[in-house]
């Protein structure tokens, strides 16, 4: 496999800031699902705190994707689902963390009215390309 290759600006769309508009692959796919700011017990971090959840979920994506072979730099696509759009800066403070500015994946943010319980405030689910 070879790198993934990020199109942050393609012809005729405005250009991306804090994702790439299209990345492309080739290999093995892995598909993590939508992670929440649990810790490996089972346990809440960071109850009403945004940055504290959303460090514990890159913490979880990290692992999972480490499960399979695969690391941030195998990450084509992000999607952020929020209960307020207020807390992108914080999702994208945890991601800095993990993924340079010069690697973004392709991204969707979604606010929502709830996720699975009411005190997650923020789930990402991520889709990697690994080689077969």
């Amino acid at each position: 496999m070879t790198a993934p290759s990020r199109i942050p600006a393609p012809e005729g769309v405005a250009p991306a800031t804090q994702y790439s508009h299209v990345v492309t692959a080739t290999g093995r796919l892995v598909a993590v699902s939508g992670q929440l700011a649990l810790d490996e017990h089972g346990t809440l971090v960071g109850a009403g705190d945004p940055a504290a959840q959303a460090r514990q979920v890159f913490e979880n994506l990290r692992r999972c994707l480490a499960a399979a072979g695969a690391g941030f730099e195998d990450v084509v696509k992000l999607t952020y689902f929020v209960t307020d759009v207020a807390y992108l800066p914080a999702v994208r403070a945890a991601r800095a963390a993990h993924i340079p500015d010069d690697r973004l994946p392709a991204a969707s943010a979604v606010q929502v009215a709830a996720l699975v319980a009411p005190e997650f405030l923020v789930e990402i689910e991520a889709l990697a390309v690994v080689p077969a």
